[in-house]
């Protein structure tokens, strides 16, 4: 029992940072009911006998790797209702280290909400560590869904908007306005933009970080098991 909870937290510790929340809340276990318990243990037998073993490291990494294409495909095919989300959200005004509308919204708290309310994936509160989490893009491969970062502060990443199309995205820029759509295009946001990145499930956060997502993790769990 010891060997297979280390092994089960060495394999959280290599596990990209955005899926804890899909693996702890999401997965369940598959159950097959069209065959009888006999068809069931021969077939199970000649499987056995023809796969090729796998260690348990490879199991790891392939288990994950079906992880990050479910995370990917989600957010591809459901791009579409993650931006009517966002578009929901416009007017709500901006509050720093706000979480919920009903309280106001930042640019991070923005982007993560959004992510969480429609998709149920968690990501990390600061749009810097946002910048570390997918694949880094080009201006031109843009999608719907992808994060767009700008420098607004001199310092790199510092703030965090949602690719709608058209060359727009949506976002909540600063205190004493709301959340709205802006140009890409338009001279200050041109000026600042600071890269974009598309969430494939890949990330390089650190492991502080990465343990600051798990135990947020472990705190949702707590209180759904608590309704």
């Amino acid at each position: 029992m010891s060997f297979q909870k280390d092994l089960f937290s060495a394999l959280i510790k290599q596990m990209p940072k955005v899926f804890l929340l899909a693996l702890t809340l999401a997965v369940q276990p598959v159950m097959a009911v069209d065959a009888s318990p006999d068809a069931t243990k021969e077939s199970a037998v000649e499987i056995a006998k023809e796969a090729p073993k796998e260690s348990m490291f490879q199991a790891g990494k392939s288990y994950f790797a079906r992880v990050s294409d479910l995370f990917a495909d989600s957010v591809t095919v459901k791009s579409d209702e993650l931006i009517n989300r966002a578009m929901e959200v416009i007017g709500v005004r901006y509050r720093w280290d706000a979480e919920l509308p009903q309280s106001g919204l930042d640019g991070s708290s923005f982007v993560g909400y959004v992510f969480k309310d429609k998709l149920g994936f968690l990501l990390p509160r600061k749009s810097t560590q946002m910048s570390r989490v997918g694949k880094p893009i080009n201006r031109d491969e843009l999608q719907p869904g992808d994060l767009v970062f700008f420098n607004t502060m001199r310092l790199t990443f510092s703030h965090v908007g949602i690719y709608v199309g058209d060359n727009k995205f949506i976002h909540s820029p600063s205190k004493g306005t709301s959340v709205r759509v802006d140009d890409l295009g338009s001279l200050y946001w041109d000026k600042r933009f600071d890269g974009a990145r598309r969430l494939d499930g890949s990330d390089n956060l650190g492991d502080a970080e990465r343990q600051e997502l798990l135990n947020e993790v472990n705190k949702l769990k707590r209180k759904s098991r608590s309704l």
